[in-house]
């Protein structure tokens, strides 16, 4: 089973795991039935026009609002298959091989430990208090269900989020276990490497995919063009673009990895944009509130800096006076 750790910036990364193949229909769980059918009728819903006033799409278009929400983390976690008893075994007898693909040169392989063990423990119980409440919460929307024809979505938000969150822990506590076995093996592959230099190289899709392919002496020189624009680790620069998403998931042939991707690359674009509008705000306000030749300390009443000055003149005139002194008797 490959892992993907893919960085969305030099400080946040993307973990993504690689889809097991479909199951026949006979050995499908619940969940996975439940599931499937539940995405044929949202996707049912998104093309419906003939629902009055159109509300199974202004749900499904204000559910996808909400959806993009979920932080990445929760989706990238979601995307590791529940730990059973028989995978368990495999790993543990050796028959279960696993290892995690990224980019070296943008993400270094001594931290990749650190990464997978952050992704796997920080978000545990925060996964599981959210799970907890989301089914506490369910009984509460039964007034919902007198609502005639449209069904009670509150509830049904409540199981997804319950769902959803079950899912992240599952796979939280499959990575952690690999991570106790000493598992997956780190592997930089250059594939990643070249496609996340051509996404800082070149401006669109279209550019990328018509020019030739980075070498690694380019990769190495943009590289370390990051690395500087990080300041010595103390800022936080993006490294993948949205359009990027696609030639990723194309160079491994894995369709799903697409939304995934671009969906991180947002949220992490909006949380820069988020902090860096922060600060601006304050340096603005920092601006418009002083006054020109004056420092910090000239807007603090004078009062605070008195008893000080005081103390300062005294201790000058004793030393004048001293050194008078020392004159007089040489």
């Amino acid at each position: 089973m490959r892992l993907f750790l893919l960085p969305i910036s030099t400080r946040r990364t993307l973990i993504y795991c690689e889809k097991l193949h479909e199951k026949p229909v006979k050995e499908r769980s619940i969940f996975d039935r439940v599931t499937i059918k539940a995405n044929e009728t949202w996707a049912a819903w998104e093309k419906d026009e003939k629902a009055p006033l159109q509300w199974k799409r202004k749900v499904t278009f204000y559910g996808n609002q909400a959806l993009k929400r979920i932080p990445y983390e929760e989706w990238g976690l979601k995307t590791i298959p529940a730990l059973t008893a028989k995978r368990k075994a495999a790993i543990l007898e050796g028959r279960e091989k696993y290892q995690v693909m990224f980019p070296g040169m943008y993400l270094h392989q001594d931290k990749v430990p650190g990464i997978l063990k952050q992704l796997a423990t920080e978000r545990l119980g925060m996964h599981k208090r959210n799970l907890i409440w989301s089914v506490v919460g369910m009984p509460f929307t039964a007034p919902f269900m007198l609502i005639p024809v449209i069904p009670n979505l509150p509830f049904f938000y409540l199981v997804y989020r319950a769902y959803s969150h079950w899912k992240a822990l599952q796979g939280s506590q499959h990575l952690e276990f690999l991570l106790e076995n000493n598992l997956p093996t780190p592997n930089p592959a250059w594939e990643l490497d070249e496609v996340y230099t051509a996404g800082l190289m070149y401006p669109t899709r279209q550019i990328s995919r018509a020019a030739p392919r980075p070498s690694k002496q380019q990769a190495e020189d943009v590289a370390k063009v990051v690395e500087q624009q990080t300041n010595n680790g103390t800022e936080d620069v993006m490294v993948l673009q949205r359009w990027n998403g696609k030639l990723i998931a194309e160079q491994f042939k894995l369709p799903d990895m697409e939304v995934e991707i671009e969906r991180a690359v947002e949220q992490v674009e909006n949380s820069i944009k988020a902090k860096e509008e922060l600060m601006e705000e304050k340096l603005e306000l920092e601006r418009a509130t002083a006054e020109p030749g004056k420092t910090a300390k000239d807007a603090l009443p004078k009062e605070m800096f008195q008893p000080h000055e005081k103390e300062v003149e005294k201790q000058i005139h004793e030393k004048a006076e001293d050194v008078a002194k020392q004159k007089q008797e040489g």
